[in-house]
């Protein structure tokens, strides 16, 4: 509790960020990268680019064997309709009907066989380009250009700009006075400039962990600690740039703010 006011409940935690390692879904050669660390991206943003010629290569090859494999098979349907009614009357032995038969199956199955390998091409052509999945900032470039990179191997690490959130512990018997959705003042060490103030932020609680766990030997207190705690995760709502992973925070909830939810 705020010694001054024990309407208040002061705790103290550390902001947390996602963080999403990105790679190529192929292997192949780094040809550029475009990002270094430090740089903030945007969500579609084009970051990395892999040597594409063979990839481009089986994909233009496959579309020439689709006008290939078409021909064929309208050949082998035009062969089919113009002898079927032969079969009928009995016309054309039992062997050279089912011969029309099998080429004109055979035929159809190459052409749709190799519409879908095209695809599959297509996709990793594709798939040699890394973009931004989100508004962020490239907190690690793992590998350089020219690097061969196998798939799924890392490329870059990038911090998500939202969420964010304050991770931190409540002694039980404070437990009970708190709820989801409650608002929550977050202060950052850092001093702005503007009020020579620290940063102020508007956040509130949403996560409560139903399981107690012993308190981390990383938590400060005002008080002595208790030996059991809930983790709950405090989101800041108006997030800017000056809030970074790890960065200490002290959080004030109000007990006595009204429950929207009653």
């Amino acid at each position: 509790m705020n010694r001054k006011n024990p309407d208040i409940l002061t705790i103290y935690g550390n902001i947390e960020i996602r963080q999403v390692d990105l790679g190529f879904r192929v292997e192949g050669r780094v040809k550029k990268l475009l990002k270094e660390e430090g740089d903030e991206v945007k969500k579609g943003e084009l970051l990395a680019v892999l040597d594409d010629i063979s990839y481009r290569a089986k994909y233009e090859k496959s579309l020439e064997d689709i006008k290939l494999y078409s021909a064929q098979n309208d050949n082998a349907q035009s062969v089919y309709k113009r002898n079927i009614a032969l079969c009928t009357d009995g016309t054309t032995s039992e062997q050279k009907c089912e011969e029309l038969i099998r080429n004109k199956e055979a035929s159809c199955a190459k052409l749709e066989s190799e519409k879908k390998q095209n695809r599959i091409y297509k996709d990793d052509w594709d798939n040699t380009k890394i973009y931004a999945p989100n508004d962020g900032i490239v907190t690690t470039r793992i590998v350089e250009e020219g690097a061969v990179v196998n798939l799924s191997s890392p490329v870059y690490t990038i911090s998500l700009n939202k969420p964010v959130w304050i991770r931190t512990y409540i002694s039980e018997k404070n437990l009970g006075n708190i709820k989801y959705n409650m608002k929550a003042l977050v202060y950052t060490d850092s001093i702005d400039p503007k009020t020579h103030k620290k940063r102020k932020y508007n956040g509130r609680i949403g996560y409560i962990s139903p399981v107690a766990e012993f308190t981390p030997k990383t938590v400060q207190t005002e008080e002595l600690r208790t030996d059991l705690v809930y983790r709950i995760r405090v989101y800041v709502d108006e997030v800017d740039k000056y809030l970074r992973q790890g960065m200490p925070t002290t959080i004030e909830i109000n007990l006595k703010q009204e429950d929207k939810n009653d």
